[in-house]
């Protein structure tokens, strides 16, 4: 999907203000750094007296830098470990949103 021209992603995840740089690795690929947003929403479900506490790790990444990544691959972000919970989801804007779980 091409880039809107309304918006430059490559400006928004800059690693002077929020992203910051996170090693990916395909599986059988060379790893590399990608730029990113790193977001670890917390969960609390409740169903009848059951709670499960969880969290949802993702990294917002541009999307032209992450198409060739698939479920498993690795992830590095901040010295923490994980693997691709599904591919890399494209929101519409250029930027695609990496599901993480913690290895």
């Amino acid at each position: 999907m091409p880039t809107p021209s309304w918006d430059n992603p490559d400006a928004f995840l800059s690693v002077d203000d929020f992203a910051l740089e996170a090693n990916v690795t395909p599986q059988g690929g060379v790893s590399r750094l990608v730029r990113g947003i790193f977001d670890e929403p917390y969960f609390n479900a409740q169903l009848g007296e059951y709670e499960a506490d969880s969290s949802e790790p993702r990294l917002t990444c541009n999307e032209l830098d992450v198409t060739d990544l698939a479920p498993h691959d690795s992830v590095e972000v901040a010295g923490r470990a994980y693997y691709l919970a599904t591919y890399p989801q494209p929101d519409g804007t250029g930027l695609a949103v990496l599901r993480l779980v913690p290895d």
